[in-house]
This record gives structure tokens, C-alpha cells and sequence, in this order.
């Protein structure tokens, strides 16, 4: 058990708190799925980049999924091999494509013919050749938000099928290019299996059509998305998820990439935040926190649901809102939620917290962002300080 009042004691509040044994259980289910094949497990490290969360995964064995040149510095200075490192995304400036090929990672992942033509081009400028994915859209629906829905031809990620083989062709016969893997994800937070299937059924059918026309490629990268529950989601089991997978790939001896993120730290972290003071509106209850939407957005930006608890306190009390300081209607935590009375300093522990809480955070409204802590084996240390006032403005400069 966490104490959550002493770490609120010693560290203050607003403040994010996760449990790395409870990370540790949630990669070993992941890795422990895939055993029967050769496989990785790379972190999507979007979901939350610390470094201590990195290096301990790392320390476990896994990859880094990387979305900008950033993360992979952030993946690199972690401990995670070089060939374990995949480098994603939209959009990439030629400088951070030509420094990944400069630091020899496992791969980039290609996302339309254009970023093909000048990761070619500047392989050729460093007399290099670049070890290429390319990212496929199967067209499926994935049935979840559509924020963070990716593998419909809707959606900004990917190419089509007849543009990925001519896509392959192309690198195949490139001085420049190495195609040796492929790429799929149909977004995030999934909860149903038969989209994952189609998805893989489609993919691994390209991939057999390539091997017809001697294009062997070594990775089938599936990426991530498996959900978790924040509320009364039904989830996919690692095992089912697996052999749902796997199932699509007969004949083919292809190692299995997976690239789960909120999976292995969503429900391994907490928000904690301090309660100022309740205020009534005519019969409307708020309950206003320290913390905010600029520590914690997927309630805003996403109508996201989170448990929420006051630490302590078991009853149910009228329904109210959990409101923080910022100067915006949107900021909230939760709506209309039964909740006991509370009393200034008591504690609102938020949870499943631990992925794209951090990483959303902002400094909007001049508000510092929190600490970080980590629990392992019972034992608390701070993994990223608190920010004063004087961080928010060291880079900047007054022109009088």
C-alpha cells in the first residue's frame, strides 16, 4: 500500500506518483505473451517520458518507441540500445531524421512516400544506408476516441496498401534504403480484439505478397494501444491480444514488435492534489483543488473519465465537481461525482494517472509543473523536482 499522505507531506501537492513494481508486473505480462516467438517490447515513451521511468524498463529489457527526435535523445540517455530504438512520426525535420541515422538506431518509421524521398536523400548525402519501416493504414476502425484514432484513411498516420508495395519496391531497389520492417496502429485505448485481428490480418497479408516478390522483411511491428480500465472497461487480455496476433502470421518468420505504453504505466500512477475549499453555486457543488487542468488535460481535452477518491474518506456525499484554479471552464477533474464532504487540506487522489499526465502538462497560467515520485519496493524517491518560478522564466528575456 502507498502512502499517500506522507508522500503529500514530504513532497507537497500538486503531485504525480507511480509504482514501479506495478510496471515492472505490466511489461512481464506483455513479454511473457509474446515468448512463444521472437519478439520486443518497445515503450511507447509519449505516454510518460521520465527518464527513471525509461531506464527501468530498459533495465527489464525493452525498446523505446519514439515519436520525435527528443524522446530518442530521451531513450538514448536512459540506457535503451540503440538497436532497440524506433524512430516514428508524421513529421520529421531533416535535421532529426539525418541525427537518427547519425546514432545508428534499429529503424525509422516511414509515414508517405514524400518522407521516403529525403530520408533517402540524406542517407545518400551521409553515404549511409537507413534502415526503413513503413507505417501501413488498414483502413480499420479501431472504436475508441477519435482523438487518438490512427488506422482509418481519415486519420493523418500511414499509407494505403497499394502505396505501401509501391513504397517497398522503390526502397528495395534503393542504394540508400533498407526496408526491413512494417508497421501498423490503429490507435489507443483499445478494448476490442477483432480490429487488432483484421488490422494484422491485412498487414501480415502485404508482407506475404512482398516475400512473393523476394522483399523480405525482418520486423512486424504492431504497435500499441491496448486499453486499460479507468472506469468499468471490459480489456483485452496480453495472452488473447498475442495469439489474435500471432495467429495472422503463418508462414512467416518475422520478429514481433509491440509498442505498448499506457498499458504498462496508465493505471501504475496517481495525480494527488490538496483540496482549498468547497464552494455551492445555488445547490452546484465544487470542490476546488491545487491542482489543474495544465497538471492533468485528458479531462479537458478528452471528457476522460478518472476514478477519483479523497483519501481517507469512504462515503458517498452529494454529487459535485472537482474543479481546479485555472481561468477556464474546462478545468476539471470530474463531474457530478458522489463525494463526501470535504474540508481544506484534505487529499483527491486521481487515478490511472501514470500515462499522458505528465507528458500533457503545461505551464499555462504561470503554474509550475508538479513533482514526480516514484515507489519501488515500498521506498520513495523523487524522480523529477517540482518547477519554481525561476524555471518558467530562465529563457526568457525582458526587452526594455
Amino acid at each position: 500500500m502507498i502512502d499517500f499522505r506522507a508522500l503529500a507531506e514530504r513532497y507537497d501537492t500538486p503531485l504525480y506518483v507511480y509504482d514501479f513494481n506495478r510496471i515492472t508486473e505490466q511489461y512481464e505480462k506483455l513479454k511473457k505473451a509474446f515468448s512463444g516467438r521472437k519478439s520486443l517490447i518497445s515503450y511507447a515513451v509519449k505516454a510518460n517520458s521520465n527518464l527513471s521511468v525509461i531506464t527501468h524498463l530498459a533495465g527489464l529489457g525493452a525498446g523505446a518507441d519514439c515519436v520525435s527526435i527528443g524522446e530518442v535523445k530521451r531513450a538514448l540517455t536512459a540506457g535503451v540500445p540503440k538497436y532497440k530504438i524506433i524512430f516514428s512520426g508524421v513529421g520529421k525535420r531533416d535535421d532529426e531524421i539525418e541525427e537518427a541515422l547519425r546514432d545508428d538506431i534499429l529503424m525509422i518509421n516511414l509515414e508517405s512516400e514524400a518522407e521516403m524521398g529525403r530520408v533517402e536523400a540524406i542517407a545518400a548525402k551521409l553515404g549511409m544506408q537507413a534502415r526503413v519501416s513503413i507505417r501501413v493504414n488498414p483502413n480499420i476502425d479501431p472504436k475508441t476516441h477519435p482523438y487518438i484514432s490512427t488506422g482509418l484513411h481519415e486519420n493523418k498516420f500511414g499509407v494505403d496498401i497499394e502505396t505501401a508495395k509501391r513504397m517497398y519496391i522503390a526502397a528495395n531497389k534503393s542504394a540508400h534504403l533498407d526496408p526491413v520492417g512494417i508497421h501498423f496502429h490503429i490507435g489507443s485505448q483499445l478494448t476490442e480484439l477483432e480490429p487488432i485481428k483484421e488490422a494484422a490480418t491485412i498487414v501480415a497479408d502485404l508482407v506475404r505478397s512482398l516475400l512473393a516478390i523476394k522483399i523480405e522483411l525482418k520486423f512486424f511491428d504492431i504497435g500499441g494501444g491496448l486499453g486499460i480500465v479507468y472506469d468499468d472497461e471490459t480489456t483485452i487480455e496480453p495472452y488473447d491480444y498475442a495469439q489474435a496476433v500471432l495467429g495472422t502470421l503463418y508462414g512467416l518468420d518475422m520478429t514481433i514488435m509491440c509498442e505498448p505504453g499506457r498499458f504498462i504505466v496508465g493505471n501504475a500512477g496517481w495525480f494527488l492534489t490538496r483540496v482549498l475549499y468547497e464552494k455551492v453555486n445555488e445547490g452546484k457543488r465544487f470542490i476546488i483543488v491545487d491542482g489543474a487542468m495544465n497538471d492533468l488535460l485528458r479531462p479537458s481535452l478528452y471528457n476522460a473519465y478518472h476514478k477519483v477518491e479523497v483519501v481517507g474518506k469512504s462515503e458517498e456525499g452529494a454529487p459535485a465537481d472537482v474543479v481546479g484554479p485555472v481561468c477556464e471552464s474546462g478545468d476539471f477533474f470530474a463531474k457530478n461525482r458522489p463525494l463526501p464532504p470535504t474540508e481544506p487540506g484534505d487529499l483527491v487522489l486521481i487515478h490511472s494517472a501514470g500515462a499522458y499526465g505528465f507528458v500533457m502538462a503545461s505551464n499555462y497560467n504561470t503554474r509550475p509543473r508538479p513533482a514526480e515520485v516514484a515507489v519501488i519496493d515500498g521506498a520513495d524517491r523523487c524522480i523529477r523536482q517540482r518547477e519554481t518560478f525561476d524555471d518558467l522564466v530562465r529563457l526568457e528575456k525582458m526587452c526594455l
